[in-house]
This record gives C-alpha cells, sequence and structure tokens, in this order.
C-alpha cells in the first residue's frame, strides 16, 4: 500500500459481504494522496467498482473504515467535508434524453440552486473543456457514443469537484475514441489538479492515465500490488510505444495473471 501522510482517501481493513453471503471484498487496505490519478484493475468481479460505489457514499463497507480527508465516508447521495466535493461517472452516459446536453449538464447545479446565471456560465465552461463547445441545445440521441461520455463527463465536472470517480466510462467506445478520450480525461486531470480514482479493466489505459495502479485479486478482492507510474508530465501517442509504457504493461500484466491466480486464496 502505498502510504500517505495525509490521504484524500483512506480504506482501512475494509470488508463488503453481501446480503446473501457473497464476499466481494476483504481486508482492503488502501491510501490515496489528495492529486494522484489511481487506477483499479483487476479481474472481473474483483470488487472495483464496489469499491469506487463505496467512495462515491453509494455502498456502505460491511466492516472496517473509510475516511475522506480524515472525516468518515457514509453513504449520502451528495458528500461533501469541509467544503469538497466529490463526482462520479458511470459505464453508461445516464443523460436525460428529453433534455438538452445543457440542461443535462446543469442538473447538479440545479439541485444545489446554483443561480441561473452562474449555472449557464459553468455548463458552457464544462462542455468548452471536454469538447463539446456548441452542443449544449443538442439532444443526447444526436450525439454519439463518445460525444454522450464527454457530456457524462461535463456533468460530473462543473461542480468543480475535489475527487473524481470513474467506473469504465470508455470500456463501450472503439480504441480510437477511447485513446483519445483519456488523452482529454489526462490534461483535465493536469489543469484542475484533482484527485481521480479510475476503475478499467484496460492495462493499456490504466498506465497511459496514471500516476499509480491498484492491482486487485479475484474475488473476493483485496489489493495485492500498488504499482508507481511516471509522474505528471506529458503523455502523447509517442509515449504509449515507449520502454518505460511497455515496460509498465508487462509488470501489470503478470501481476493480473496472479490476480487471477489467488482467487479464493
Amino acid at each position: 500500500m502505498n502510504e500517505q501522510h495525509n490521504p484524500a482517501l483512506s480504506v482501512q481493513r475494509v470488508d463488503k459481504i453481501y446480503a446473501n453471503g457473497t464476499t466481494a471484498l476483504t481486508d482492503v487496505r488502501l491510501d490515496i494522496g489528495a492529486g494522484e490519478f489511481v487506477s483499479l484493475l483487476g479481474p472481473s468481479g474483483c470488487g472495483k467498482s464496489t469499491l469506487l460505489k463505496m467512495f462515491a457514499g453509494i455502498e456502505s463497507p460491511t466492516r472496517g473504515h473509510m475516511r475522506w480527508w480524515g472525516q468518515p465516508l457514509a453513504m449520502t447521495g451528495t458528500v461533501r467535508t469541509k467544503g469538497r466535493r466529490m463526482s462520479m461517472v458511470f459505464q453508461e452516459a445516464t443523460l436525460m434524453p428529453w433534455a438538452s446536453i445543457a440542461a443535462n449538464v446543469r442538473l447538479p447545479l440545479d439541485l444545489s440552486h446554483v443561480p441561473r446565471k452562474e449555472a449557464d456560465a459553468r455548463v458552457a465552461d464544462a462542455l468548452a473543456n471536454v469538447g463539446l463547445a456548441g452542443f449544449g441545445d443538442a439532444r443526447p440521441r444526436e450525439l454519439s457514443g463518445g460525444m454522450q461520455m464527454r457530456a457524462s463527463l461535463a456533468r460530473a465536472l462543473v461542480t468543480e469537484p475535489d475527487l473524481l470517480l470513474l467506473d469504465e466510462p470508455f470500456g463501450a467506445l472503439d480504441e480510437f475514441t477511447r485513446n483519445k478520450l483519456d488523452a482529454d480525461l489526462r490534461k483535465l486531470w493536469q489543469s484542475r489538479g484533482m484527485t481521480v480514482v479510475f476503475v478499467t479493466h484496460s492495462i493499456y489505459e490504466a498506465v497511459y492515465l496514471s500516476s499509480r495502479v491498484v492491482v486487485m485479486q479475484a474475488r473476493p478482492g483485496r489489493v495485492i500490488a500498488d504499482v508507481p507510474i511516471d509522474g505528471k508530465e506529458a503523455r502523447d501517442e509517442a509515449y504509449r510505444v515507449s520502454a518505460p509504457f511497455l515496460a509498465h504493461c508487462k509488470t501489470l500484466s503478470d501481476l493480473i495473471s496472479d490476480a487471477h491466480q489467488l482467487q479464493g486464496a
């Protein structure tokens, strides 16, 4: 586990056992520092998304402790700690089909009663940041899958979160679109300085995006490796075929192989 003096997120000996007796997570220990980009990587069913939902307050641990900037993390729809904000992007865009893209992005601000003039300015800024300037009046059905995910990302960013959680948001997209969105997401992280936790099945995506990759074993899920990746320097397309990138991918590939073998151990 990567030790952090004052972690943004801290998970200590967390278990998740469902009502049917299934153990999804066991003895998970993880600290995530402010401003890090951490990817959760592991076999299907290892509890990556479950852990992310616990960070978001959608699910709660059966045992153990979770803290966000030192405060206990409880189940709640909108989590705030000393003025800090958290947003989540799901596997699907989950846009309201009857509403414009601008209205979809503005929704969390409307729910928080942000004045309309301020909200509209923040929506325009969020759309521009994800490459959707000029699409505010469009309906979701008029956008491609990649553009819909951009809109979903804009809706998460419009609240100016300190912590951004993403659950395989680009997994259903073609490789070209996925690579472009990965590049844009990394630039947004670099410019905003927020903490990001990203769930993925892709070793290549994890290495490209992250400052750390946390590997989890097959169910019951727990952390078996914590791999630091190169820092915040720019990562262009050439990085995807560089020696450091390929070395990280090889390391993680070997760890994922081990993760499959550790199921039930």
